[in-house]
């Protein structure tokens, strides 16, 4: 329930500490003591849009605060602490107004935005009027207020399952159609770039071995032609060996001839010999041990240009080819096995298709029975309210293919004003004083099923007679049995049902000064007196006195 509303430097309000009880509380007055002022300083605390002109001439801003108290389950505190709002026994919603235009917005004194104190504020209160646009005037809020007259909120739980189930399955169908899509679009280079790699195989470290070995062989090459060389000199056309033996054999015969003194060089030439044959057996030693193969060359050349060749056509480094041809081989096995998981996630969304059509199909069963039911109940009220040549029609619309957290169904409160008149929406057909009427038997039928725990009804009443407004003031006090409700009204017979009476008046403050809107509770006797006011208008007669007292015993 709404425990305070503390009101500082709004229009005519200079200061104003306003408690509030239970049950229903009236607010009359004179018309321009300053009803609507209090509403729009109400509606500003709620979130409402704000306005320079709401502050009070001459001041730089003007605040507004209202205290709740909720029920440890409203659905109100669960939104607070969803935005790390603070969750006080109390919650306190205060708006503060600036000459410049400019508001700020706190809930349990924690900076908000203007949004969601709107939200807060529209879960706590809801304001009816002849020209309200709000509560139950928006279509939007048709569905629910249907959905809770007919208690359909496991039907409407279990919806929003299957539906947040199905936008689920169906989102894995589309990120697996797009994967699926994409590798077949590259399927053809796919399996190109495996092939290619496939037979290259490349090992990680290759390259290097492989650049390592071709610089051996490099050189292996340069020193096998220097062999060929000092082969060609030992063992050649000009090779010394065979000129050096010759010439030893025709000393030795000299020397075998007496000639003595050629012994020394038959012996240096015998050693040169033996030398010679030494060098050669070493030149063929190192023959052997190069063993240097040309076709070995150009195949390590050719191994290493491939590979390096390839590692440009993927822009990477040659160690990493095998991943490249391990990512193309997953691209192939994503194709292969990615058709078969997006058969798999379509049967699944297929399923959770089913079950959302079934849940909405029950679901709309439900509603298509709670439109009737209260459609019949809303039209019980209406004749005392003097609509009974009107028809409420809850206009039920099914579309089948329609997949929403809410179900296949649109709902609207439709009217039909005369016999014979089309029915439409409620805020096009009914005029003021029968838009009022409408909501308050709606609110009536809807109290106790899902209604916000404040209402507030802005002169309901205007321009009806005396048992309609008695009609009204029975009905705002059925309501007052199951929430909190504060009425402005000019309706003696309204302002008679209340719990509590409120009176807003103008007051001059220090000789002129200034002019300033206060309220007044009234105790019984101050109670008659404004009920005879409004009964007799600007001069109070006894009769009206009479009447009054009248009045408010008969309902007391």
């Amino acid at each position: 329930m709404l425990n305070a509303l503390s009101v500082r430097n709004i229009v005519l309000i200079d200061q104003l500490d306003l408690a509030l009880d239970q049950g229903m509380t009236v607010l009359t007055g004179e018309t321009g003591a300053g009803k609507s002022i209090l509403l729009d300083a109400l509606t500003l605390a709620l979130g409402g849009r704000g306005d320079a002109s709401l502050v009070r001439q001459g001041q730089e801003s003007g605040q507004v605060v209202a205290v709740v108290e909720l029920a440890a389950d409203h659905p109100a505190r669960a939104l607070l602490r969803d935005n790390a709002i603070a969750d006080d026994e109390d919650v306190i919603l205060r708006r503060v107004q600036f000459a410049d235009g400019r508001t700020r917005a706190f809930i349990n004194d924690q900076p908000v935005s203007a949004s969601l104190l709107q939200k807060v504020g529209s879960q706590i209160v809801e304001i009816h009027g002849q020209h309200d646009d709000r509560a139950l005037v928006d279509v939007a809020t048709h569905r629910a207020a249907l959905d809770a007259f007919g208690e359909l909120g496991a039907e409407a739980a279990a919806v929003r399952e299957c539906w947040a189930a199905l936008v689920e399955a169906q989102q894995a169908v589309e990120e697996q159609r797009a994967l699926v899509e994409a590798a077949l679009a590259a399927e053809d280079y796919a399996r190109h770039t495996v092939e290619e790699l496939g037979k290259l195989n490349p090992a990680a470290g290759e390259e290097d071995d492989l650049a390592e070995r071709r610089q051996q062989l490099q050189q292996a090459e340069k020193a096998a032609s220097d062999v060929v060389e000092i082969d060609e000199i030992l063992n050649g056309p000009g090779a010394p060996a065979p000129a050096l033996a010759s010439l030893m054999r025709r000393l030795m015969r000299k020397v075998d001839s007496g000639g003595e003194l050629f012994q020394p060089i038959v012996e240096a030439l015998d050693a040169s010999l033996v030398t010679l044959d030494r060098t050669a057996e070493a030149l063929e030693e190192l023959r052997r041990e190069m063993a240097f193969d040309p076709g070995e060359l150009e195949a390590v050349e050719e191994r290493l240009f491939a590979l390096r060749a390839a590692a440009r056509k993927h822009q990477t480094s040659c160690d990493g080819l095998a991943e490249v041809l391990a990512r193309y081989e997953s691209d192939l096995e994503t194709l292969q096995s990615g058709e078969s998981r997006l058969v798999a996630l379509e049967a699944e969304e297929a399923g959770a298709r089913a079950r959302y059509r079934e849940a909405s199909e029950a679901l709309s069963a439900g509603r298509k029975k709670a439109a009737r039911a209260l459609s019949r109940a809303v039209e019980a009220e209406l004749p005392d309210l003097k609509l009974g040549g009107t028809k409420f029609i809850v206009d039920h619309q099914v579309d089948a293919g329609r997949v929403s957290a809410a179900g296949f169904d649109q709902i609207a409160f439709h009217v039909q004003t005369n016999p014979g008149t089309a029915a439409g929406p409620l805020l096009k057909v009914a005029s003021g004083g029968e838009l009022s009427r409408f909501l308050l038997a709606l609110k009536v039928v809807l109290a106790d099923r899902g209604s916000a725990p404040v209402l507030i009804f802005d002169e309901i009443d205007t321009g009806v007679g005396g048992a309609v407004a008695d009609a009204i003031g029975r009905r705002l006090a059925r309501l007052a049995g199951t929430v909190q409700l504060l009425a402005v009204t000019h309706a003696p017979q309204v302002a008679a049902r209340a719990n509590r009476h409120l009176l807003i008046e103008k007051q001059m403050v220090e000789e002129g000064a200034f002019m300033r809107t206060h309220v007044r509770p009234l105790d019984t006797g101050a109670r008659q007196e404004e009920v005879a006011r409004m009964l007799a208008g600007a001069e109070i007669t006894d009769e009206a006195r009479a009447a009054a007292s009248k009045l408010l015993g008969a309902v007391g």
